[in-house]
C-alpha cells in the first residue's frame, strides 16, 4: 500500500459506485417524494400561517421542508451506505486491494454529498416553481404591485439552498467521523441527530452561559463554539439580506469544519479492525 500512491481517480469511481447504490436506496426517492409532496402542497397549509405574508410563508416553509428532510437523508443514508459495505465485507474485499483507507473514506463522502446536492437542487427548483406560480395568481387577482419584501426573491432562494448544501456538507462529514467510531448503524444514526440538535441549539446554549455570569459557564460555551459548528448561521429567512462575502465566509468556515471532521474520520478508521 505504501508505494500506491493517493488517487483522486478511485475516490472518483469509489463515489461513482456509492451515488449509483444511494439511487436504488428506497430511503432516497421516498423522502424526496414526501419533501416535493410537502413542498408542493403547502399551499393547502396557508390558514397556518399566523398572519405572515402569503409568498414568505411558502418560502420558510419549503426552507425548512429542505433542511429537515435533507437531514434525515444525510445521516440516514450514510449510515446505511457505510455500514452496509462492512456488514456485506465489501470494504473489507475492497481495502484488499491497492485502495488507501482515506480514498474509500473520501468515495462515499462524496458520493452521500452529489446524493445531498441533488436534494436540494431538486427540492428549490420545485419550491421555485410554486412560489413563481402563487405570485402569477397574484398579480393577476389584483396585486399588480406586491408589497416591498413580499415578491418572489429567487437569488435569496438560491443562496438559501447552496447554504442548505454547505451545512449537509459539514453535518455528512461529522456523520463520517461517528460511523468511523460507532460499532453499530442505530448507534451511529442516534448520536448523528443528537450532534445535529447540538449544531442547532449551540448560540441558544451560548446565550444562556454568557448570562450566567460565571466564567465556567464562559468557558464552557467556548469549548462548544470550539467543537461544534453553529447551523443556525446557515439560515437565510425568505427575503432576508445576503452578500457574496456572507455566503464565501460561510463556505469556508463549513469548509474548515469538513475538513477537520474528515482527517479525525480517516484517523480513526485507520486503527479500525474491519
Amino acid at each position: 500500500m505504501t508505494t500506491v500512491p493517493f488517487s483522486l481517480t478511485r475516490v472518483g469511481l469509489i463515489a461513482a459506485v456509492t451515488l449509483r447504490e444511494a439511487v436504488r436506496q428506497k430511503l432516497v426517492a421516498g423522502l424526496a417524494l414526501i419533501a416535493c409532496g410537502f413542498v408542493l402542497g403547502v399551499r393547502a397549509l396557508r390558514d397556518f400561517n399566523f398572519g405572515a405574508p402569503e409568498l414568505k410563508f411558502i418560502a420558510d416553509f419549503g426552507d425548512g421542508v429542505i433542511a429537515g428532510f435533507g437531514a434525515v437523508l444525510t445521516i440516514v443514508l450514510l449510515a446505511q451506505l457505510f455500514f452496509g459495505e462492512l456488514e456485506s465485507r465489501t470494504a473489507l474485499t475492497l481495502l484488499a486491494k491497492p485502495v488507501w483507507r482515506s480514498e474509500f473514506l473520501l468515495g462515499k463522502f462524496c458520493g452521500v454529498v452529489a446524493v445531498v446536492v441533488v436534494f436540494c437542487v431538486l427540492l428549490t427548483a420545485t419550491l421555485s416553481v410554486v412560489l413563481w406560480q402563487r405570485e402569477s395568481a397574484l398579480r393577476v387577482e389584483g396585486f399588480a404591485t406586491l408589497p416591498a419584501g413580499v415578491g418572489f426573491d429567487p437569488g435569496a432562494l438560491w443562496v438559501a439552498a447552496w447554504l442548505h448544501i454547505v451545512r449537509l456538507t459539514v453535518l455528512a462529514a461529522g456523520m463520517m467521523l461517528v460511523a468511523c467510531i460507532a460499532q453499530t448503524q442505530l448507534y451511529a444514526i442516534i448520536v448523528g441527530f443528537s450532534g445535529f440538535v447540538v449544531c442547532h441549539l449551540q448560540h441558544v446554549a451560548q446565550g444562556v452561559y454568557s448570562r450566567a455570569g460565571s466564567s465556567a459557564m464562559a468557558w464552557v460555551a467556548t469549548l462548544i463554539g470550539w467543537m461544534f459548528p453553529d447551523f443556525h448561521l446557515f439560515t437565510l429567512e425568505a427575503g432576508g439580506a445576503w452578500t457574496f462575502e456572507g455566503v464565501a465566509r460561510l463556505t469556508v468556515y463549513g469548509a474548515g469544519y469538513a475538513a477537520l471532521a474528515l482527517g479525525l474520520a480517516v484517523w480513526v478508521f485507520r486503527h479500525r479492525e474491519i
